[in-house]
């Protein structure tokens, strides 16, 4: 039986009210910076059941200004930007190096809310970066210990024996380095709160940067 895309595209229902529960969301009570803001959200997410809010689109460009995007996960939020971490010699990693700039999206269709952020990507000392390996699982090591991420993988075979030696590796040396093992901090010079509603009549509050711990605030046309 064929599988008609566009049968099954027709099917679908956006924000279904059996899983979603879009929550009010006034503006005018949002804090000075989106720091609080965000850590609010991703709780509300957290306690309705949201699956892996913790994943996040990152897009980035290449050395020709050519657009990319990948799944990662957030490894933090602080006063110095929201933190994530890849191989140095990955493709994400080659265009951060290339163009130090991108761009963070997180959507819980939980509460129908959108959160982008975009601006400058810096790197955090190695030390960092390990620290912050090793007090994730054996599989996070293992992986990153694995490492030749982007490359060209021969076959399916090639990638299982160099799993098995670095989960066997992770296991015997859980402080083991991984010395292109990067963590990367965005801080953002912008970021914007959506909130769905059910008319159609969503929120957008975007801030935007303006100086060091200065932000302003502005609605926009959704």
């Amino acid at each position: 039986m064929t599988t008609d895309l566009h049968e099954l595209l027709r099917s679908l229902r956006v924000w279904d009210p059996e899983t979603t529960t879009l929550p009010p969301f006034d503006p005018t009570t949002a804090p000075e910076e989106p720091l609080p803001l965000f850590t609010e959200w991703f709780a509300d997410a957290v306690a309705a059941g949201e699956t892996e809010p913790h994943t996040m689109t990152l897009s980035t460009s290449d050395e020709e200004g050519l657009p990319d995007a990948r799944i990662v996960m957030l490894h933090g939020a602080d006063g110095d930007g929201w933190s994530f971490a890849t191989h140095a010699t990955s493709r994400k990693g080659r265009h951060l190096a290339a163009r130090p700039y991108a761009a963070l999206t997180f959507y819980w269709p939980v509460h129908g809310r959108q959160i982008r952020l975009r601006g400058p990507v810096t790197v955090a000392p190695a030390e960092e970066a390990q620290t912050d390996l090793h007090v994730r699982s054996t599989g996070a090591l293992a992986a990153a210990l694995t490492g030749r991420q982007s490359e060209v993988l021969d076959s399916l075979e090639e990638l299982a024996a160099a799993s098995e030696e670095a989960w066997n590796r992770a296991s015997r040396e859980p402080k083991a380095e991984s010395p292109t093992w990067t963590l990367y901090r965005l801080r953002p010079d912008t970021a914007e709160f959506f909130q769905g509603d059910a008319r159609r009549r969503h929120v957008r509050l975007a801030y935007r940067r303006q100086a060091a711990e200065s932000w302003t605030r502005e609605l926009l046309w959704p």
